[in-house]
């Protein structure tokens, strides 16, 4: 699959079957993640990778939109780290541009994965860095829960021309 069919045909995928992602797939995972763009090229993330299947259905009980994380064998969480940036703030576009990648990464790959939103909302920030035990100075930015998916969901068209302004709105 090539980069431009990846991104245009991947979805959302909440079920997964309970096959074990290798450790060789999540490196991958990982390392497209990394090879996101940052500002000053400072790449002020952190990423805890979450196989303990106590620790996943732990989760929905503070994210109320994190059911699919019962059935899914890996959760990756996107954290940012505010010490790590040359330029204060853009930590949150450097940590999304990551999180697509590791989602364009895992559809190319087979998997099948859907980005879970912590950050800003505090009440899930603080449950999981309780659960996580990740210090107050890293900001759990998103989870991605991820597996060998149990659906499958043809290429959304999301093209629209309306919003395109070219040279001025």
């Amino acid at each position: 699959m090539d980069a431009l069919e990846a991104i245009l045909s991947r979805r959302s995928i909440r079920r997964y079957g309970r096959r074990e992602v290798p450790d060789e797939v999540v490196e991958k995972l990982l390392a497209a993640a990394m090879s996101a763009p940052s500002a000053g090229n400072e790449q002020p993330w952190h990423f805890v990778v979450i196989k303990d299947r106590e620790l996943l259905d732990a989760i929905p009980r503070f994210h109320p939109y994190s059911q699919m994380l019962k059935e899914a064998p890996l959760a990756v969480l996107v954290c940012g780290d505010p010490a790590l940036e040359k330029h204060a703030g853009f930590w949150v576009q450097d940590c999304s541009a990551a999180t697509q990648n590791l989602l364009i990464a895992a559809h190319a790959l087979g998997l099948g994965g859907v980005w879970l939103g912590v950050y800003p909302l505090e009440e899930r920030v603080k449950g999981i860095r309780n659960l996580l035990k990740i210090p107050e100075r890293i900001i759990p930015f998103a989870l991605v829960s991820l597996g060998y998916p149990e659906e499958k969901k043809p290429p959304a068209n999301r093209y629209d021309s309306s919003r395109v302004h070219i040279n001025a709105w």
